[in-house]
């Protein structure tokens, strides 16, 4: 056991070890460790993670668990307003630093400025590092004005111009705990799994974790990549990588795919890379334009006519349209919490250019139904 003064690493939407900045920047401090996740009972009330996300998250920190306890440490799992269990651990512990990836959603980023300035104030120092989701900041592209971009094209030129080195930080080989372990709570004391058990064919179908991601990165790698082009667009075949759940909780990160696929150097992966470019651009817009999580970008579209059809908006989310690719895709992602990517777009686009129905009104159902639900 060390008997140095520990340091926190608040896991949040990284639950890997491997490529997490603010787990190696604590271990280059050459203190003991505490690992650390906080159900938040109070975070952004709009968009608390639904149902799905719920689901996978619970598999998620077990596999997390385990992952740690390989390495001789713990996860300590806190539930409730975060400075207050921040605070808590950091009491219980001697820990004066606390290290976390950076967020880029509206309310966490407002989160974190909220609590460095608390954490300042009890003495205790709060980093957040770039570099855990992206692999592009969303503050480092601009156009030639210095403006953000609105258009994808553009913004993926300007990145590849200035690629990052996108060489992934490895896994620990040793986390070193402190001589006393804070308080910790169970993961099923968090009651994150559904009461009524509609969710047993999804937790069948999927192995949440960052060992399965990466095996199926590897198995995207070698079996998928030379037909991605074409078979992401048909969704009879199974030609996606299915990496959007692990990519959404950290389980994988955008930096590892990338470092991946381009080692591999076929010219085959540039369809697939680019896919991670649009997430990137994803946040990128959220970033700029915050509105977005609620509004249309542009505002002229925000005078839309919707109409609000109860029935309509109902069998669309029960897959009972009677347009059969439309229901499909509803029915599985109902049943295993993922659709087909040009799927989600037939359907997406059948709520609001066919049924007239607007595009917030999907989007809170996709929010709760999604495994891979990510507001960016």
């Amino acid at each position: 056991m060390n008997s140095l003064t520990p340091t926190i690493v608040w896991f949040r939407q990284d639950l890997r070890l491997s490529d997490h900045p603010a787990l190696h920047a604590a271990l280059q401090q050459g203190q003991p460790v505490i690992p650390l996740y906080i159900w938040d009972t109070e975070p952004a009330k709009d968009w608390r993670p639904g149902g799905a996300e719920r689901v996978w998250l619970e598999a998620s920190l077990r596999a997390l668990q385990q992952d740690l306890e390989a390495l001789q440490s713990r996860l300590i799992i806190r539930q409730g307003n975060t400075l207050s269990c921040l605070l808590d651990v950091a009491r219980q512990s001697g820990a004066r630093r606390i290290d976390c990836n950076a967020r880029y959603e509206p309310w966490a980023r407002q989160q974190q400025e909220t609590l460095q300035r608390a954490l300042v104030a009890e003495g205790i120092e709060l980093r957040c590092h770039r570099g855990g989701s992206l692999i592009f900041e969303p503050d480092s592209v601009q156009t030639g004005d210095g403006k953000p971009y609105q258009v994808f094209t553009p913004f993926l030129k300007k990145c590849l111009q200035a690629l990052p080195d996108v060489q992934p930080l490895p896994v620990p080989r040793h986390i070193p705990a402190p001589v006393e372990w804070p308080d910790s709570l169970p993961v099923e004391a968090l009651a994150l799994r559904p009461r009524i058990q509609w969710d047993v064919e999804m937790r069948d179908y999927w192995q949440p974790g960052e060992i399965q991601a990466h095996l199926l990165l590897q198995h995207f790698i070698s079996q998928k990549q030379d037909t991605y082009a074409e078979a992401r667009d048909i969704p009879s075949i199974d030609g996606t990588s299915r990496l959007s759940p692990y990519l959404s909780h950290g389980e994988i990160s955008a930096r590892q795919i990338w470092h991946a696929v381009s080692e591999d150097g076929k010219r085959s992966g540039h369809a697939f890379l680019r896919e991670i470019a649009w997430r990137e651009f994803a946040y990128h817009v959220l970033y700029h334009f915050p509105h977005t999580t609620d509004r249309a970008l542009k505002p002229k579209f925000n005078q839309l006519p919707w109409q609000l059809k109860e029935e309509w908006l109902e069998r669309w989310r029960k897959g009972q349209t009677g347009y059969p690719i439309v229901d499909a895709g509803m029915r599985q992602l109902w049943r295993i919490g993922w659709m087909h990517n040009r799927v989600r777009m037939i359907v997406g686009s059948f709520l609001t250019k066919d049924l007239l129905i607007s595009w917030q009104d999907g989007t809170r159902w996709f929010w709760d139904t999604l495994v891979d639900a990510d507001l960016a």
